[in-house]
């Protein structure tokens, strides 16, 4: 069943958000070679908690820390740890959500460790690029397939792939909900889009192969020949003519424009 927000309960998801916005921007203050998954994993525990929210992922079907961190050719869901470390060139997918007054938060962003090629620098670029095409899409009237083929053309268009196993989510009360939230489709195609649906659209693209495999933990997803993959995610409120974006990028940003 799709839940639609109220106004009210769209504002309360817009708190949670910037919660989550937040957090990832303390995270990019401290992500450098040298520097522990597990250490970014505490960083965002203590940030949620100080502003009086909980970690919206910890526990969550046994998810055992509060952010995913998904290094390289991990895709999704990659588990915080002492023994990964970052090093120059790498890429981190880090995925964090936060709830509060009844309602989850959902954002996700892949920074640069140091200087990365230009390969996987523009593999990031037209990721982010198709986050944002898609969002344009999440307008009521149109459907999902037209969020989905929005995302999918642009970025087959530069020669990468599309994750077909892990997509996005309507996102509220509960950190999932309906709808499924493709990265691919047909325009014209899928549930029809109305004001007052959230929903968090999340495009993972690799640079290689779109087939991925599990790793040992049962969480940790990489693609299946080790090429790196990006992952950039927005919470959105669908409205008339125009997408009410609940997260922001804008605190990540002001913080790698000082590094």
């Amino acid at each position: 069943m799709i839940f639609l927000k109220t106004d009210e309960e769209i504002e309360l998801l817009r708190i949670s958000n910037q919660i989550v916005a937040r957090t990832l921007a303390e995270i990019a203050k401290v992500i450098a070679p040298g520097v522990s998954t597990a250490t970014l994993d505490k960083i965002a525990e203590e940030f949620i908690r100080d502003n009086g929210a909980v970690p919206g992922f910890l526990g969550y079907g046994g998810f055992p820390k509060s952010i995913c961190t998904s290094v390289n050719e991990q895709v999704v869901h990659g588990i915080p740890s002492d023994e990964v470390i970052l090093q120059e060139g790498d890429i981190i997918s880090v995925d964090c959500g936060a709830y509060i007054n009844g309602f989850h938060g959902d954002s996700a962003y892949t920074f640069e460790v140091g200087e990365v090629t230009p390969e996987v620098k523009e593999l990031l670029q037209i990721t982010k690029e198709s986050l944002y095409l898609g969002i344009e899409q999440a307008v009521e009237g149109r459907r999902l397939g037209d969020v989905g083929y929005a995302i999918q053309s642009h970025c087959e268009a530069h020669g990468y792939s599309v994750v077909r196993e892990m997509i996005g989510h309507g996102v509220g009360r509960n950190l999932h909900e309906s709808p499924e939230v493709p990265n691919y489709g047909r325009r014209g195609n899928g549930t029809m889009l109305k004001s007052g649906m959230t929903i968090a659209i999340e495009p993972m693209i690799n640079l290689g192969k779109r087939q991925l495999v599990f790793e040992k933990d049962g969480w940790t997803t990489r693609t299946i020949d080790r090429k790196p993959s990006a992952h950039f995610e927005h919470s959105v409120a669908v409205r008339k003519g125009k997408a009410d974006i609940l997260s922001t990028f804008e605190y990540i940003e002001e913080v790698l424009k000082k590094k």
